[in-house]
């Protein structure tokens, strides 16, 4: 089996455990690993993350530019802008959760989302206790991928270190990580982090 059969065969694995664990509605996100030619494998656009199959795969070029015959994800420029941006990324994983969702909805005028004092903090890189707070980039949704991309761009660079996760509001998470698995931990880490946010949100009666 060649790497390029198992990092596809990975991220179908991953698809069907996001699914189960209700990040991948309908057919909801999209997936992408890094090559080691440098392009990327990513899920064409709609399919359904629960029940991928090999041809629910294909690669695209750094730029986003299809090399097989199919149609990528509409947001395959998100994942190139990772690749871009943090050249120590193999993964990328774009899921939707309820909670996170409408956090970033009820934070309508926010442009991030403060995690403070969750031991699950310590899934990112170079924290080591759960005393510390870290405030996950929020940005708004647009249908211009190329115009979000942009805007996402310096926001991310700007940070020091890079935090391998960002949200866009009212839409869902993207999250990578330097293999297929470490993506898959940052994902659920964040996932959970963003759904005890909003539990106690809902707590404190609306005050973020």
């Amino acid at each position: 089996m060649s790497s390029s059969d198992t990092i596809r065969d990975a991220i179908i694995a991953i698809g069907r455990r996001l699914d189960e664990r209700g990040l991948a509605p309908a057919t909801a996100g999209n997936y992408s690993a890094r090559l080691e030619d440098g392009s990327i494998a990513i899920t064409i656009s709609g399919s359904h993350k629960g029940r991928l199959t090999a041809q629910d795969m294909m690669r695209v070029s750094p730029s986003g530019a299809p090399l097989d015959a199919k149609k990528p994800s509409a947001e395959t420029l998100l994942h190139c802008l990772v690749y871009d941006i943090d050249p120590g990324a193999q993964a990328v994983l774009h899921t939707h959760s309820v909670a996170g969702t409408v956090l970033s909805r009820a934070l309508a005028r926010k442009h991030g989302i403060l995690l403070d004092g969750y031991e699950m903090l310590k899934i990112f890189p170079g924290i080591a206790t759960h005393d510390v707070a870290v405030v996950l980039p929020l940005i708004d949704n647009s249908q211009d991928m190329a115009a979000l991309a942009e805007a996402l761009r310096p926001i991310l660079t700007e940070q020091s270190p890079l935090l391998p996760a960002f949200y866009i509001r009212g839409h869902g998470l993207y999250a990578w990580g330097p293999s297929i698995a470490a993506a898959e931990y940052v994902t659920e880490a964040a996932e959970f982090l963003l759904a005890c946010a909003w539990e106690e949100y809902k707590l404190s009666g609306g005050r973020p």
